[in-house]
């Protein structure tokens, strides 16, 4: 399949891993047991180069998804066109079966922030994260998912809880959800939330993707545990139970090793795949075991 043609229509309800430069060579020599890759959108806005000679080569025999991390989804101002306009050019050299964004904001006027920040949950914020999200499947012409977001703070003047919030732009745009599940553990230790209790309320009907990644863990000020969603370990046994507690709900779903800082070499990144792997068979096996019941 060469990055100019047809793909398939959804990612496989299997583990997937993001694509690091320091493993490009690994994955084309040993064509590894992966069901999908991830990419970073930024990554690969450039025109050429060894990235996108890497990026061709592994699309011809894996599925792709595309994740961006810099469209500022929330941001009080309209979105960046060009940026848009360089989406559009990747989603259409590649392909991808699926492409996400971030419930969150990282531009302010005509400055760039390197983080993801999270917005007020009210009804002028859910009209304007409803217009980005039309205008970006729009220019794109395609469905995106959009991910919950893993959060510090809370904002007095919200006024719609963040499942509510997530629903609305979904019934509003038709968009799909990307669901965190380190996230989820992330914003529930941090804010002394039920995490098992979000995801029993979250719309997973509407999930075309989940994440797993890791966490590091410190304290506050008041000497509280404080969860950073660092993606730099590996998924913490925590987040591995909700991740099953989630698939009882939701059934076999694609799924992201998310690890994006201190990489380590290919075959550690690949366990944990295959321990996301097990757990999606188990699922897919238990709901078959039901059905012939």
């Amino acid at each position: 399949m060469t990055a100019s043609g047809t793909r398939a229509a959804a990612l496989p309800a299997r583990a997937g891993l993001g694509l690091k430069p320091e493993h490009y060579e690994t994955i084309l020599a040993n064509r590894p047991d992966v069901g999908f890759f991830e990419v970073h959108a930024e990554n690969y806005m450039g025109a050429g180069g060894p990235p996108h000679r890497y990026l061709e080569a592994i699309t011809e025999l894996y599925p792709i998804s595309l994740h961006g991390v810099g469209l500022s989804i929330g941001a009080a101002h309209g979105l960046d066109k060009a940026h848009l306009k360089r989406l559009r050019s990747l989603i259409d050299r590649y392909r991808p079966q699926s492409f996400s964004e971030h419930l969150a904001w990282s531009t302010h006027e005509t400055g760039f922030l390197n983080d993801l920040l999270p917005l007020p949950y009210t009804e002028e914020t859910l009209a304007r994260v409803v217009d980005h999200v039309d205008e970006t499947q729009q220019a794109l012409g395609r469905r995106m998912l959009l991910e919950n977001p893993s959060t510090y703070v809370l904002f007095a003047d919200s006024t719609i809880d963040e499942i509510d919030f997530l629903g609305s732009i979904a019934e509003r745009t038709a968009c799909g959800l990307l669901l965190d599940v380190n996230n989820v553990m992330v914003s529930a230790v941090n804010h002394r939330l039920d995490a098992a209790t979000y995801i029993n309320r979250f719309p997973v009907e509407l999930v075309g993707e989940i994440h797993l990644a890791g966490y590091d863990e410190t304290i506050d000020g008041a000497g509280d545990r404080l969860l950073i969603d660092a993606h730099g370990t590996a998924v913490k046994g925590d987040v591995v139970a909700l991740y099953k507690h989630t698939l009882a709900r939701s059934g076999p779903l694609p799924t992201l090793i998310e690890w994006d800082n201190d990489i380590p070499d290919f075959a550690t990144l690949h366990a944990e795949a295959a321990r996301a792997d097990a757990m999606l068979a188990a699922e897919a096996l238990h709901r078959s075991q039901i059905r012939a019941a």
